[in-house]
């Protein structure tokens, strides 16, 4: 219990960082890629699909798992602050408060995290989504 009490907020805040890290690099790929994406380089729709969505997945698990990963960290840290009261066999309104917030920071910081994601996820689906359109289209008058 003293391992968890020292380091569940460094583990907690280090998982959450490393997905963010992560969330960055995949949308700064994104946005590099669109931006030298050439239509004449894809046979067929399945194949400029493939391509456009790359990465997408990633966003999703972390913006959909970030929040979660935060509520472990507040569930371990209220149980730490319950434990400790327990041990010490008087209740301290303060200790019991300042325990608290301090476990919920861990879910703000994963909110912080998945937030932002969700975001750039939906706005590179919506890009996604009017390149495949273009695509199809330029590849429709191309057979005209």
């Amino acid at each position: 219990m003293e391992f968890l009490k020292n380091y569940i907020d460094l583990i907690i805040f280090v998982v959450l960082g490393f997905m963010a890290f992560i969330a960055f690099w995949c949308v700064v790929e994104r946005i590099l890629f669109f931006k030298k994406l050439n239509f004449k380089d894809y046979k067929n729709q399945e194949k400029f699909d493939d391509a456009i969505s790359e990465n997408l997945t990633t966003l999703y698990i972390i913006y959909s798992n970030a929040p979660y990963i935060g509520l472990l960290g507040t569930v371990i840290g209220i149980m730490i602050t319950f434990y400790e009261m327990g041990l010490a066999g008087n209740i301290d309104v303060k200790s019991i408060v300042i325990g608290l917030s301090l476990a919920l920071k861990a879910t703000a910081l994963g909110l912080l995290v998945a937030i932002p994601v969700l975001i750039a996820y939906n706005a590179l689906l919506r890009k996604v989504s009017l390149l495949s359109n273009s695509f199809r289209i330029s590849n429709e008058n191309k057979d005209d």
